[in-house]
Order: C-alpha cells, then structure tokens, then sequence
C-alpha cells in the first residue's frame, strides 16, 4: 500500500512539473509578444487572430498590447499559485 501512495505521489510530482514547465514556455512566449508590440513604431498595423480560425482581423495596437500584458499577469499569477 505504501509503494503505491509513493509512486502515485511521485506520479503527481512528475506531472505537476511538467505543467509548471509548460506554462514558463508560455509564460516566455507571452514576454516576448508584449516586448514586440510595446517596441513598434506607431504607425505599424497589429492584427489579431480570431479565436478557432485563421481569420485576422487589424486591431488596436495599445487595445491588443493591454489584453496581452493583462494575458501575461494572469500566466505569472498561475505559476506562483503552483
């Protein structure tokens, strides 16, 4: 019994891991769409991808930089909380 609540326990520990991981990757990527929008010049057009499609649509540029750092705050909120 106590060799299956240790591998369970060490199953969990992997997978929560991996999770963490995942979500650094993102949390990455997410670093470096904020940095990309926030250095454009102001007359560059920003499009935005609607979600399930591979439709775009132009967007504001301080509108789609906002809900990218809100975006951002929340993935860094999430990984603390792990």
């Amino acid at each position: 019994m106590s060799t299956q609540n240790f591998q369970r326990a060490e199953v969990d520990a992997q997978e929560e891991l991996a999770v963490k991981e995942e979500l650094n990757k993102k949390i990455k990527e997410q670093k470096i769409v904020v940095d990309e929008l926030s250095n454009l010049k102001k007359n560059r057009k920003v499009y935005k991808q609607q979600p399930n499609s591979n439709i775009f649509f132009m967007a504001d540029k301080e509108e789609v930089l906002s809900s990218c750092k809100k975006e951002l705050d929340i993935m860094r909120k999430d990984y603390q909380d792990i």
